[in-house]
């Protein structure tokens, strides 16, 4: 009898070691391939919420499956290509301009005069630099060095995103044939329930993108007038650049306050100061009332979910956590109330009601 105690122990023993060893070697494939899985991810998001028109222009327009989602999102990137134009145009004209005045500029800089030379003189820097130019010199020579680094990173970003919309556009793509081959084998009645939750699901992602969208855009309607009232120049192109840096929950207000308030300092301290005071009133609104309210209703989330969600995934997964923190909660809220359904309180009659879903 003690053999046997002794082996069924060994037993237990041996899979528990074998069940820790298996979440390890899991946990480190699962870090090992981070960069694929959150390409995975993203694509998957975009997909769910691009699915939808092309599915609409599949069943309005064009009758061929790839055509449709070829079209949907040929029609998408170009406008978001036509966005970026419109951004990058104005500021490689203004770089250009800034390359041809900087000898000037640097003149101006260390005479005190100008613009650049005043706001020196004013945060005490102009004799800091005077004083410290070998050493100004030195770091500007070392800035050099990780040029290599930054050209890395960019054609990972480019591979990233050629990545993400080739992913995106499968899914989309063979998304009737997936979900067929899964609902046939769950069975009529499971087949349904599981059909409900996918339209529930897409409902919810589609809902995060346009109530983020909109937040976006009073960012940066409002951005433009405060520019314009403090006649900050190109107000049009800052603002569009504040309003795609708020599409990021949370710390979009933040980027786009930095970008804002440079180009306000640059044309005068008080106009600097307007734009910073402004950013600070809007950031507390933005988080503390246009987020919660505004995503909880196009999310089907209360307030303090959508608060709480944003800020455990963006503490947990960094920006990709923050971007996909909303639209996750959503999603753990529909698998709940399909899977775990609340009591209900007796019906008339003193039967229970029956459970939801």
């Amino acid at each position: 009898m003690d053999d046997a105690d002794d082996r069924r122990t060994a037993r237990r023993a041996l899979i528990v070691i074998g069940l820790l060893l298996a979440t390890l070697v899991g946990l480190a494939l699962v870090y090992a391939t981070r960069r694929i899985l959150i390409w995975t991810v993203v694509a998957a998001f975009f997909a769910v919420a691009l699915k939808p028109l092309v599915d609409w222009v599949n069943r309005r327009f064009v009758r061929h499956r790839a055509l449709a989602t070829l079209l949907v999102f040929a029609v998408t990137f170009v406008a978001l290509a036509a966005l970026a134009a419109v951004i990058v145009v104005p500021l490689v004209d203004e770089v250009g301009r800034f390359v041809d005045r900087a000898p000037e500029l640097l003149r101006e800089a260390r005479a005190g005069r100008g613009p650049v030379g005043r706001l020196l003189d004013r945060v005490g820097l102009r004799d800091y630099l005077a004083h410290h130019s070998d050493q100004v010199r030195q770091y500007g020579e070392r800035l050099r060095a990780p040029a290599v680094s930054v050209l890395r990173g960019v054609a990972e970003g480019v591979a990233g995103l050629i990545t993400v919309i080739v992913l995106a556009y499968l899914m989309v793509l063979e998304a009737p044939r997936i979900i067929r081959t899964a609902l046939a084998a769950t069975g009529p009645e499971r087949g349904e329930r599981w059909r409900r939750i996918g339209h529930e699901i897409s409902r919810t992602v589609t809902g995060y993108l346009t109530g983020n969208l909109v937040i976006s855009v009073i960012c940066g309607l409002l951005t433009f007038l405060v520019l314009v009232l403090t006649g900050v120049p190109f107000a049009a192109v800052i603002a569009l650049l504040v309003a795609i840096a708020d599409l990021i929950p949370l710390v979009g207000a933040t980027l786009g306050a930095f970008i804002a308030a440079g180009a306000g300092f640059l044309h005068s301290p008080t106009a600097g100061i307007v734009v910073l005071v402004f950013f600070v009133v809007y950031q507390q609104v933005e988080n503390h009332l246009l987020q919660p309210v505004i995503l909880a209703r196009a999310v089907r989330l209360n307030p303090l979910t959508v608060l709480v969600s944003v800020l455990l995934a963006a503490e947990l997964a960094g920006l990709v956590g923050a971007l996909l923190a909303i639209p996750a909660a959503g999603i753990v809220q529909v698998l709940l109330r399909e899977y775990v359904p609340l009591r209900r309180r007796p019906a008339p009659g003193g039967r229970p009601a029956p459970p939801a879903g």
